[in-house]
């Protein structure tokens, strides 16, 4: 048996690119990074938690409990093995335990909002699929007629023995007759694919030829309906029909209700809905905060400017919230219709604050997919709204940094040297030495090098003041 290779690189390294990867999206590669991990430091309680939330975005919920649970193994008490654990069995809808472990997380780490909020959702899920206590009402009517009833049939099944054909016989392998209706809400849009890639099953020519590769065509038809019914079955365990029609009621119900709320009440709904928003995007669940931002946005929109006087500022901000936690799901032309959005709302409402935020956001973005020139634009455009020093220093250093990625130097260092004044005005000293490096690195390009040393010289300094010893070794 060949000996396991070890991959080039260290823990912390792999560790590091596998948490970029997650954060974009890429949970397959990501997924690779945390193996390599494990392999260099087997066991690893932070790697297998890390993983474990992989395997739970690539829908894989066996191996995510298996590594939750080891995360575990020699410490009951890690919360972010409690909480991956507790995510599992939430999405395999198994919501009693979940339940249990988000409770023990919670007892543990009070502090950490995303074990409250674990536990709001795990209950409203058991009363989704079970209904409220409340719900259930017991009458005290009629007789034992039922249960004679139910007796007599039990005597007669096991009187009568009904002997099956061959043709008829059902073997345990069979799989059920699958619904379309109950399918059609599982897949939605994908129903249609299904029932296309099925009726294509028919075409015997087609599926005995081949692709150029050699791969039979009814196996990639074969395949692609296999995993749509494998997809079908995980939504139904996360969600199953029947609590998916319980919670539209009482969706429905709730909407009506908020409806009659007195305006203070829905106030402090909404903040402590905008509060856990926030809580959520900053504790690494940017999925959770778009959700629950989509869920108030459509909730908002119902209502009027008589009921909701704030309502289109909400609306754009809400819009804001949902672009932000795109870009960390790694969503970005999402996260870019979003802030435009937003952008929208602001303009046609005349809301000055929404306009601002909405060009720094999509200037963000537009910068983060490599996208300069457009980055420059929609930033030249909000510089006229900026209102703090502070945000100016940001901007200009932003706008400097993508002239500079763009090679064209001059413009880069003057954005570099209205930065570094702001950031001078203003007293910030790390934004003065983000500004230096920048001035410094466009000077270079300049060829105008006995500046550059100079700038250089300068954020040495500063960086030394700092104690910044990253910045001190970049410089250097």
């Amino acid at each position: 048996m060949e000996a396991e290779v070890v991959p080039v690189g260290t823990f912390p390294s792999f560790m590091t690119e596998g948490s970029l990867l997650f954060r974009r999206g890429e949970y397959g590669k990501a997924l690779v990074c945390f193996n390599n991990a494990l392999k260099l430091r087997e066991g690893d309680r932070e790697c297998l938690a890390a993983r474990s939330k992989c395997y739970l975005r690539l829908g894989d919920t066996g191996n995510s409990l298996k590594d939750a649970e080891a995360s575990l193994q020699n410490d009951k008490t890690f919360s972010k093995g409690l909480y991956q654990k507790a995510e599992t069995l939430y999405t395999m809808g198994d919501f009693e335990f979940a339940l249990v472990f988000y409770h023990r997380g919670y007892r543990l780490r009070p502090e950490l909002h995303k074990f409250k909020l674990g536990i709001e959702k795990s209950q409203e899920a058991i009363i989704n699929c079970v209904g409220a206590p409340s719900s259930v009402k017991l009458e005290n009517k009629g007789n034992l007629c039922f249960i004679s009833k139910q007796a007599e049939c039990k005597q007669a099944d096991q009187k009568v023995q009904i002997k099956l054909t061959k043709n008829q016989k059902w073997t345990k392998n069979q799989k059920p007759v699958r619904n379309p209706k109950t399918e059609r809400e599982l897949l939605g849009e994908l129903y249609a694919d299904k029932a296309y890639l099925e009726k294509l099953l028919s075409d015997k020519d087609l599926m005995e030829s081949s692709t150029q590769q050699g791969i039979k065509v009814k196996d990639l038809v074969l395949g692609g309906i296999s995993y749509l019914e494998t997809r079908s079955e995980f939504w139904q365990q996360q969600k199953p029909i029947y609590a998916r029609v319980r919670e539209r009621k009482l969706r429905q119900q709730r909407w009506s209700r908020d409806k009659k709320q007195k305006p203070l009440e829905v106030g402090r709904s909404i903040a402590k809905n905008m509060e856990d928003m926030d809580m959520l995007l900053s504790g690494d669940s940017p999925e959770e905060s778009c959700r629950k931002a989509k869920r108030m946005l459509k909730k908002i929109q119902g209502w009027s400017e008589d009921e909701l006087p704030a309502r289109n500022e909400l609306i754009a901000n809400l819009y804001s919230r949902i672009g932000k936690a795109q870009v960390e799901m790694g969503q970005m032309e999402a996260a870019l219709q979003s802030h435009k959005m937003d952008l929208e709302c602001g303009r046609q409402h005349d809301l000055p604050d929404a306009v601002s935020r909405a060009l720094g956001n999509i200037g963000r973005v537009y910068a983060s997919t490599r996208k300069f020139q457009p980055a420059i634009d929609t930033w030249e455009e909000k510089i006229p709204m900026v209102k703090s020093k502070l945000e100016k220093t940001w901007l200009f250093h932003e706008i400097g940094r993508c002239y500079l990625e763009l090679d064209k130097a001059k413009a880069a260092q003057t954005y570099g040297q209205k930065s570094l004044q702001a950031a001078d005005e203003e007293g910030d000293a790390e934004w003065q030495l983000h500004a230096m490096v920048l001035v410094a690195q466009a000077q270079v390009r300049l060829k105008d090098y006995r500046s550059a040393i100079l700038t250089f010289e300068k954020a040495l300094d500063k960086a030394t003041l700092l104690h910044d010893e990253a910045a001190q070794k970049a410089i250097v």
